[in-house]
């Protein structure tokens, strides 16, 4: 039993399957679990925490590169995540907290239902518009054939609900229309903010402002 649960890491991020996640390492009870994780070359898992406790579904991460180590054991880290679960059970004997944990995936990927190419290129379309306001390339044409695509399409949202919402839906075709819904709304706001940063920078008269005279 003790050697099936999975270290946990509650953080307030909701880690997606095949995003990247920089670390720093820093508390003495991580600085020890993050050790064992790199020796035993195995995942930890991700969850979301607020000031209820942490979230039942969480994703699992892999210790892509250690990017730099300090003397006093502190460590920066690059993370990904792997796999969806849910949490059973909570165990609290070490520094660090551990869980009991399902893993889980879409239900039956093979004979799901596909997002519909209307529902896709309105998906794509938001999802390029938001690369675009903040000067990011656009979504690779390749890409548009990833069986979980959503969850790389919402690494660009930083809305952790929302994530969250995705993180534990089992159907591609219905994270893609929850997708279609949030972003027009996510996009308007986007360009609302995006709209008072350029009147920031003209000094509200269509300009930019001036550097004081030194």
């Amino acid at each position: 039993m003790q050697d099936s649960l999975l270290p946990l890491f509650p953080l307030q991020v909701v880690l997606l399957p095949g995003s990247e996640l920089p670390l720093h390492i820093f508390e003495d009870r991580y600085k020890e679990m993050i050790g064992e994780v790199l020796r035993e070359k195995r995942e930890f898992g991700v969850v979301l925490a607020s000031e209820k406790g942490i979230v039942n579904t969480g994703c699992t991460a892999t210790i892509d590169r250690v990017l730099r180590q300090y003397p006093d054991g502190r460590l920066d880290i690059l993370t990904r995540g792997r796999r969806r679960f849910e949490i059973l059970l909570l165990n609290e004997e070490r520094s660090f907290l551990r869980g009991a944990v399902e893993f889980f995936d879409d239900d039956d990927p093979e004979n799901a239902e596909p997002a519909g190419p209307d529902l896709l290129k309105n998906v794509l379309a938001g999802f390029n518009e938001l690369q675009a306001i903040a000067s990011n390339s656009p979504l690779d044409a390749g890409a548009t054939g990833d069986p979980r695509l959503s969850f790389r399409l919402a690494q660009e949202v930083p809305d952790l609900g929302f994530r969250q919402t995705l993180l534990a839906t089992r159907s591609e075709a219905e994270r893609m229309r929850r997708l279609a819904d949030f972003l027009p709304g996510y996009l308007e706001r986007r360009r609302r903010i995006q709209q008072v940063k350029n009147v920031a920078g003209s000094n509200g008269h269509g300009r930019k402002s001036e550097e004081p005279a030194s």
